[in-house]
């Protein structure tokens, strides 16, 4: 049987075409992703892959805009509440799930498997929007008083996520021969202990030369709970 005839150029297959994309990426690595062969895996033609993407290039440049964009707009849509810490974890926890559930392309937004394969400046200004709901979350927790009122927004942010980024990575590539729910446990955990050297505990001056606080850690841990 023929390949089908080209499928309406819709969002849809143009989804499915990106999904298929980073599967293949994932499981067999970057010599499996060809145009002839995304075609053949997701059931379509060839003419249809080259009108949405153009060339394997395009195909690659739309799927690590899709990526930034399938994370940030998981992140964003974290519901604004009256605890702005609540808030930030929240965020934290939604950006693991965002990860995971794009693992088959999170190695093209944060690493090179591709050789020859640079993002563009516009693909990158893109991914770098992704960090500003952070940032706000953050500078959230300064303006409510939950973080000391020196914090810098964007330091703060920059730390929680490469930690963020850093366990979902471990997650994803299996380092630790852990269960799901410890991985789990443990992103939730180191989570909260890296917001404590943020947290506003009076006088801040006693905190950072004698430790942190019992009741500061408690914080920490309950708002996880």
């Amino acid at each position: 049987m023929g390949v089908p005839a080209v499928k309406t150029h819709t969002a849809e297959l143009r989804a499915t075409l990106i999904d298929e994309a980073g599967r293949l990426l994932q499981a067999e690595g970057a010599s499996a992703v060809t145009l002839r062969r995304l075609a053949q895996a997701a059931g379509t033609s060839t003419a249809a892959v080259y009108t949405l993407f153009g060339d394997k290039a395009g195909l690659l440049e739309q799927m690590y805009v899709e990526g930034f964009q399938r994370l940030g707009r998981t992140v964003a849509a974290v519901p604004v509440t009256d605890s702005p810490l609540n808030d930030l974890f929240a965020m934290g926890q939604s950006y693991r799930r965002a990860a995971l559930r794009g693992r088959h392309l999170y190695e093209l937004m944060f690493g090179r498997p591709v050789p020859g394969f640079t993002p563009s400046g516009a693909a990158r200004a893109f991914a770098e929007r992704t960090f500003q709901p952070l940032v706000d979350a953050v500078s959230r927790c300064v303006e409510a008083g939950d973080f000391d009122p020196g914090t810098k927004a964007e330091e703060a942010a920059y730390h929680l996520w490469a930690l963020a980024h850093g366990l979902v990575t471990l997650e994803i590539h299996r380092v630790l021969p852990l269960a799901n729910s410890e991985f789990g446990r443990r992103y939730a955990a180191a989570v909260a202990a890296s917001t404590v050297a943020y947290l506003a505990t009076p006088p801040p001056s006693r905190s950072r030369q004698f430790g942190t606080p019992r009741r500061t850690r408690q914080r920490a841990r309950e708002t996880t709970a």
